[in-house]
């Protein structure tokens, strides 16, 4: 493309040169001629004009006297009634001449005459001269058809390397632009789709890092029931701990379908009006055996009979990633207490460990971010849970350390039991 460009661009120039240099000679050459033979005229006017004021008044007239009247190589011939010999003055040229004859007043005649080799050279010098700015101009067009070639052709393999570096799978735009409407379009496209692709890819990892944390608990949780089962031959446990595997199962689903549910939109949830109860119920089952198996206990207060909107699986999520925090993280005793707050319900939960640093701030809910050797993931997914269904999740005290779940609350029924309890 550079190559065209340039052969381009000097084939216009080189045409124009062509059409108007050769219109230029020619009338050049035409000037130069019509002016040394008006020169030649006026030469050969002013010597007959000399000669007849001489013969008026009686002078001299010889070839001596009239030597200074004529310029440069010219040839002169004056012929004087009376004479018999002409006066000659200057050597006589050799092949082709400009010639002009004047008549004087007194009768003489009077012959100038010079070489037309004066005129050519003075044409091939005018011809060396257009030649000239011929070159420079020739010169002075490769030269900028060198530069907008390197300006076009440039973009282009900047364009190129950005699209090689995208399938590659190097997202990062560029954010160049070079002032040319076409170019900038295809960088802008370009940069779009790098951004594009950069929160795709982003998304693909965070999918998968989500995935492995938030699956890791259901299936501890089912490992853990599939060696009850094969520890036991009591049919009773066998059942009961089946059972309790099928519900593992059950949330192992929910937990991938609400995975891939968030990849797509994370804004897109289902929520309803639920039984916080069977949520809280379900999770204190669920961890109490770990938390015996660690020396710690895990109890449950507060409100009952609510029925916050939100979903179940997400909201057992967002517990489960509270629990398991306060059991990696935390100390002593871990407590859930729900409660109502104006047309909210907050699930607390809180234990009565060292709590979190205050190095780390509101910062805990960041990706990556971990008080100890973790993947600091879990909090940052269980906000996001939170938030899908329209709730909120915050650090509401630092040590000891609360988290409040906060989800929307739909009114209490006329029959509903408020009064709180305490579950161990």
């Amino acid at each position: 493309m550079r190559r065209r460009l340039i052969n381009s661009t000097l084939a216009v120039v080189l045409v124009v040169i062509a059409v108007f240099g050769v219109s230029l000679v020619i009338v050049e050459t035409r000037t130069i001629t019509t002016s040394a033979q008006e020169r030649v005229d006026s030469e050969a006017v002013r010597l007959a004009s000399i000669v007849d004021s001489r013969i008026l008044g009686h002078e001299q007239i010889t070839a001596e006297v009239l030597a200074d009247q004529v310029e440069g190589a010219r040839y002169a011939v004056v012929e004087i009634p009376g004479r018999s010999e002409p006066i000659v003055i200057g050597e006589r040229p050799v092949g082709d001449v400009i010639q002009a004859t004047e008549r004087g007043e007194q009768g003489e005649t009077v012959t100038v005459q010079e070489p037309r080799s004066t005129v050519t050279n003075e044409v091939w010098r005018t011809l060396l001269m257009i030649a000239a700015v011929a070159a420079l101009a020739v010169i002075a067009a490769v030269l900028l058809a060198v530069r907008q070639a390197n300006r076009l052709t440039s973009p282009f393999t900047d364009l190129a390397e950005t699209a090689e570096r995208l399938g590659s799978g190097d997202p990062r735009p560029r954010r160049k632009r070079y002032g040319v409407p076409e170019l900038d379009r295809v960088a802008d496209v370009l940069d779009s789709s790098a951004e594009r692709i950069a929160r795709m890819l982003t998304a693909e990892r965070r999918l998968a890092a989500d995935a492995s944390h938030q699956l890791r608990t259901p299936l501890t949780a089912l490992s853990m029931r599939l060696e009850e089962i094969t520890l036991t031959d009591d049919p009773e446990t066998v059942k009961e701990e089946a059972t309790i595997a099928l519900t593992q199962v059950e949330r192992l689903t929910d937990v991938v379908e609400r995975l891939l549910t968030n990849s797509r939109d994370p804004r897109t949830g289902s929520a309803v009006a639920f039984d916080l109860d069977e949520v809280v119920k379900q999770q204190l089952e669920e961890w109490r055996p770990a938390y015996r198996s660690a020396g710690r206990a895990i109890v449950h207060s507060g409100k009952q009979h609510l029925r916050p909107v939100g979903t179940p699986g997400a909201v057992a999520q967002v517990l489960a990633a509270l629990i398991e925090n306060s059991l990696m993280h935390g100390g002593g005793t871990v407590a859930l207490r729900t409660r109502v707050a104006g047309n909210q319900v907050v699930i607390e939960v809180t234990d009565e460990g060292p709590g979190v640093p205050a190095d780390l701030g509101t910062r805990i809910f960041e990706r990556a971010i971990s008080g100890r050797n973790s993947t600091g993931i879990g909090l940052a997914v269980a906000r996001d849970l939170a938030e899908a269904d329209g709730g909120r999740l915050e650090m509401l005290q630092a040590r000891p350390p609360v988290f409040g779940l906060f989800l929307s609350n739909t009114p209490p029924a006329p029959d509903e039991d408020d009064r709180p309890r305490t579950v161990r």
